[in-house]
């Protein structure tokens, strides 16, 4: 099923929808209000190659071999298939650092979008998945992804605040955030995961910061900040709020040099949403960075 199949079911009504709470502050009400009208082709052309959504950006060196000659007619749908491998393989990495689950173990994914990274995570452990967003047209795209791959007993999200998540404490074996933690306060969110996670449980987050050593977020920085609504970090802002809410760090990488080959190619497609340069720029001034910050509740 493409995303204009699942667009269609949502219309329809013919899917599971989200109940939908009240956001707790009208920032809230904007962000979720941007991302029910968001329907980027960037984000849904990607997720029609295999039927993953993601919401988040790639990883690793770009595979010319498999793009080929650019005067090729279909180098276009070959560089949308590479940047999308590119993604998944950054889930990849995030699930990489979530340390042993097992099949009867609970994860939750914090801001989940399409719910790209929940099936993803339901495959490689076979576990129960729980996302939370803040949009209703995400969760019930999420949903409906989920029962045509039959796997809706198993995979599930549902519209709330991420500071505020409707989990018994000490639920989850692991949770994450890909991407999604702009959006709030940090020492609230960390606080909230610290009370999912049972101790011993482990907290993962990939997300583009501010580089403290550059002194104040760049003029690179504010255009993404304005571009996506949303308000960038510091790498230790991170680090602070972790600590402060018995997550303890036991990874830090940085992943800038990685997801440089994937911006540079995504700026040579007609996928482009003019946030591109940037993203490019930011990263190689070094104002920007795009980091992995792993951590054991305790």
């Amino acid at each position: 099923m493409t995303s204009a199949d699942l667009t269609t079911a949502e219309s329809a009504g013919t899917g599971t929808s989200a109940v939908v709470l009240p956001p707790a502050t009208p920032y809230q009400d904007d962000i979720a209000r941007y991302w029910n009208n968001e329907a980027r082709p960037v984000n849904l052309r990607l997720g029609d190659v295999d039927g993953l959504y993601h919401h988040h950006y790639g990883i690793g060196d770009v595979d010319h071999a498999a793009l080929g000659d650019a005067r090729d007619s279909e180098y276009e749908t070959k560089l949308i298939a590479e940047l999308h491998r590119l993604e998944s393989a950054q889930t990849d990495v995030l699930l990489d650092q979530l340390g042993p689950v097992g099949r009867e173990d609970t994860l939750v994914d914090a801001g989940c979008g399409r719910g790209g990274s929940m099936v993803m995570a339901h495959r490689r452990f076979g576990c129960t998945v729980e996302g939370v967003t803040l949009s209703a047209k995400q969760a019930d795209f999420a949903n409906l992804r989920a029962r045509e791959l039959g796997i809706g007993n198993h995979v599930h999200a549902q519209v709330c605040n991420m500071l505020d998540m409707p989990f018994e404490t000490g639920l989850a074996t692991a949770s994450w955030n890909n991407e999604s933690s702009m959006y709030v306060d940090l020492h609230d969110l960390m606080a909230e995961h610290s009370r999912v996670l049972s101790v011993g449980g482990r907290y993962v987050t990939i997300t583009g910061c501010w580089n403290p050593r550059y002194g104040q977020p760049s003029k690179w920085v504010s255009q993404i900040n304005a571009h996506f609504e949303c308000n960038i970090h510091s790498r230790r802002e991170y680090l602070r709020a972790m600590i402060d809410n018995r997550l303890v760090p036991q990874a830090v990488i940085d992943l800038t040099p990685q997801t440089l080959p994937y911006w540079k190619l995504r700026a040579t497609t007609s996928l482009v949403t003019g946030i591109e340069d940037a993203f490019i720029k930011s990263y190689e001034d070094g104002s920007f960075q795009y980091v992995l910050i792993a951590a054991d509740r305790v």
